[in-house]
């Protein structure tokens, strides 16, 4: 997981539950500059944080680690969760691509690339950080 401290905004350090590739490659396809996706991705991580329970009650959690869940929600989610936070519609994608790639990262690690992939023609992932001291189920 990547750990970036955001000094443009004031924001605490917030551990972000994507791995460092995955960073890089949202970063690369996104139309947002990649200083700015740490600070975007944080924002949504608060976000969806918050909202936690409601995505466990609601969503299908398809992969769950010690550090993070991911869950498989309808194709609009990420569209009202930006307007939500103020992002614009770039913005709003960016986060969205950093989320899908790190489910297809690891849909790779897992052998479930084929599911994921089915899944994300319907589907949008949501990636949300699960605090350190907290154990989560390995599923696989």
């Amino acid at each position: 997981m990547a750990d970036e401290s955001d000094a443009t905004d004031g924001a605490p350090a917030a551990s972000l539950p994507f791995d460092g590739p995955v960073l890089l490659i949202a970063s690369a396809k996104a139309s947002v500059p990649p200083d700015r996706l740490p600070v975007l991705l944080r924002r949504a991580q608060t976000h969806l944080r918050d909202g936690r329970d409601r995505y466990e009650r609601r969503f299908e959690r398809v992969v769950s680690t010690r550090d993070r869940a991911v869950f498989l929600v309808p194709a609009d989610h990420w569209s009202a969760v930006g307007d939500r936070l103020g992002f614009d519609r770039r913005e709003t994608d960016a986060v969205r691509r950093t989320h899908e790639e790190q489910l297809h990262r690891l849909g790779s690690d897992l052998g479930r690339s084929e599911e994921f992939e089915a899944a994300l023609d319907i589907r949008q992932a949501v990636v949300i950080g699960l605090p350190a001291a907290e154990p989560a189920e390995e599923q696989s």
